[in-house]
């Protein structure tokens, strides 16, 4: 039986290829500016910014309540979880998506609302993306 962390890798990357599979830049464990670390930062071509937190159960839901802090950095926010995951327990769709995964395979099956980010922060946020992508291709 897999453990929570072989699950959230299988996870990450199978919602890393839906997004990469909707034409979108994906960057995976982003940090950002409250050091708070994302687990997915997706950018669209249309310039927006998603981000998506992955939990594999409900340990690892009630475990890690950082999530709020990570609203105010994204256009979108969603929960990217394990298929048997009980989505009772989260958040209402005025708070955020959701994308069920098998580990091969993700789909969005409530969308994330739009809460769009100011200017300022849009233009920071895509100059730190750029120097962390680039500083990965370097290393």
């Amino acid at each position: 039986m897999p453990d929570d962390a072989q699950i959230t890798q299988k996870i990450t990357k199978a919602t890393a290829k839906l997004f990469w599979g909707a034409g979108e830049a994906v960057l995976i464990e982003f940090t950002l500016k409250n050091s708070r670390r994302a687990d997915l930062v997706a950018f669209s071509p249309s310039q927006k910014l998603s981000i998506i937190e992955v939990k594999s159960s409900r340990r690892d839901f009630i475990s890690d309540q950082k999530w709020p802090e990570y609203i105010e950095f994204a256009d979108y926010f969603y929960f990217a979880l394990a298929e048997d995951f009980p989505i009772e327990i989260l958040p209402d769709e005025a708070t955020c998506g959701i994308i069920l995964s098998d580990g091969f395979d993700s789909f969005i099956t409530r969308p994330a609302p739009l809460r769009p980010l100011a200017g300022a922060s849009r233009a920071h946020l895509i100059r730190q993306l750029a120097v962390t992508a680039m500083n990965r291709i370097e290393i």
